[in-house]
């Protein structure tokens, strides 16, 4: 899921170039192919994936508006699926509890993945029933006092 919303970061705000600091003020130049590292390659990797992904889903498409929709079911999938998806994430975040043998940090870093899913759905919790659901599932934060 995380890999298909970098693609989608790509087709909306465009190809990563990667660049190098040259001079004094600083001015961000494009990077030779030989002056990438593996980050850059990965990076530069995901705008050719997007392209393939683009050119594949568009090239029976007769019109924008044909285009838009392809490329927004791509991303999202259909109503049904979004909903689903939806429907799941609030059942877990409802029923999220810590486990007998978990740390503050890793119960903090399955409730992040569950919002950030939610948000990225369109779904968003309010911050109080946020601050709410983790001191009631944090049995540590919730005695002290």
């Amino acid at each position: 899921m995380a890999e298909d919303s970098e693609l989608w970061d790509v087709i909306f705000d465009g190809p990563f170039v990667p660049t190098k600091n040259l001079g004094d003020p600083a001015v961000a130049i494009p990077k030779t192919r030989k002056e990438f590292n593996d980050a850059d390659r990965k990076a530069v990797e995901k705008n050719f994936r997007a392209n393939r992904i683009s050119e594949c889903q568009i090239s029976a498409c007769q019109s924008t508006k044909e285009i838009w929709e392809a490329l927004q079911t791509a991303h999202e999938g259909t109503t049904q699926v979004k909903q689903s998806k939806i429907d799941m994430l609030i059942t877990e975040y409802e029923l999220f509890r810590m486990k007998d043998d978990e740390s503050i940090q890793d119960i903090h870093t399955r409730l992040t993945y569950i919002i950030n899913e939610l948000h990225s759905l369109g779904e968003i919790i309010p911050r109080n029933k946020l601050v709410k659901k983790t001191l009631v599932c944090c049995p540590v934060l919730g005695k002290a006092k």
